[in-house]
């Protein structure tokens, strides 16, 4: 439960405001910020809490053994892309995270990949791509059906000729947010340079399809960090017409990462367009 929460990315940077409490330090930071990302400290922490799984065997099938030009969209600390150039594939990452791309770029193999700070919407690019992967559930920082038409659109304008967009966003039905609690959530993690590092979830509000919460981050020098975010958890019915209207005219859809197909029940709502 902890991985998948963390497969998030914001583009929004850090603002608000800090306060001191009695005994450890602890620092808020308020409004639409999601410093889990930005921050290269929090940021550092992503790897040790993500290790490769089943998704990510996903989307390296879904490249296939073929040179392929790729965007990683979305690319966080830049995991998959370096795997992605390890196969031999011509990979751009791109991500607005301030601190999740000083990790990319700091990563062996970094130097394999052209590395972009942008969001989807503000990407302008003059490579065309085979395949333009949004991973980590990256999808549901786009609160709004304007974010989400700007972040189609400008993305389908980046494919080349028969060329596919992929990703994935938790299925609303299922109501995963339901278990990010707390004593559902709290891991401890060794991260290197860092050492041990608390960390839990706890959802704070719901409001129509946003889901608000924090992540809750507790140093070993006493410092603790709370990082609110926010979340879309769109209906499939709404992403079909969203891909619609952007100009996608084939769509696949899957459950899970078997490829099973996409059940009310399931836990993804995974998308191959076109």
């Amino acid at each position: 439960m902890i991985a998948q929460l963390w497969r998030l990315l914001s583009g929004l940077r850090p603002e608000g405001a800090c306060r001191l409490t009695s005994g450890a330090r602890m620092t808020t930071h308020s409004g639409m910020s999601d410093i889990s990302y930005s921050e290269h400290r929090l940021a550092s922490v992503y790897d040790t809490l993500n290790p490769a799984g089943e998704d990510t065997a996903f989307y390296l099938d879904v490249a296939g053994a073929e040179p392929r030009t790729i965007l990683d969209m979305g690319c966080g600390t830049g995991a998959l892309a370096v795997e992605l150039a390890r196969r031999s594939h011509t990979v751009t990452g791109a991500d607005p995270a301030a601190g999740m791309m000083a990790v990319a770029r700091g990563r062996p193999g970094g130097d394999k990949i052209t590395w972009i700070e942008s969001d989807a919407a503000g990407l302008d690019l003059a490579t065309r791509f085979d395949l333009i992967f949004m991973t980590g559930h990256v999808f549901q920082v786009f609160l709004t059906d304007e974010a989400i038409a700007a972040a189609l659109s400008n993305l389908r304008r980046h494919l080349a000729p028969n060329g596919r967009i992929v990703f994935e966003t938790r299925n609303p039905a299922v109501r995963d947010w339901e278990d990010w609690t707390p004593a559902e959530t709290a891991s401890t993690v060794e991260v290197l340079g860092l050492g041990r590092v608390d960390v839990h979830y706890d959802v704070t509000g719901v409001q129509d399809q946003i889901v608000h919460y924090e992540t809750h981050f507790g140093f070993e020098d006493g410092e603790k960090v709370i990082a609110p975010s926010r979340l879309r958890f769109v209906e499939r019915d709404q992403l079909a017409s969203a891909l619609a209207e952007a100009g996608f005219s084939t769509v696949e859809w899957y459950g899970d990462w078997d490829c099973s197909a996409a059940l009310p029940t399931s836990p993804e709502i995974i998308v191959v367009a076109g």
